[in-house]
């Protein structure tokens, strides 16, 4: 594998590691706007977000882990 590949290689990975987390972060932020609000709508919207960012996490190392077994 060449240097550029290598470094495309860990970008992709760095992103979608940024991606799960900041919809986490996204997510909390939709709950509080939603508790100060009163908007229950908003806050199950944040409380889905960050669970869906929590999937994506998990994912991640379970596909990590898989990899690394391979290796």
């Amino acid at each position: 594998m060449t240097q550029e590949q290598e470094s495309n290689s860990v970008l992709d990975d760095l992103k979608e590691k940024i991606s799960g987390l900041g919809q986490k972060i996204i997510g909390e932020i939709e709950e509080v706007g939603g508790v100060l609000t009163g908007d229950p709508m908003t806050r199950a919207e944040g409380e889905f977000n960050v669970e869906v960012g929590e999937l994506r996490d998990e994912i991640e190392h379970a596909t990590e882990s898989g990899s690394e077994e391979s290796k």
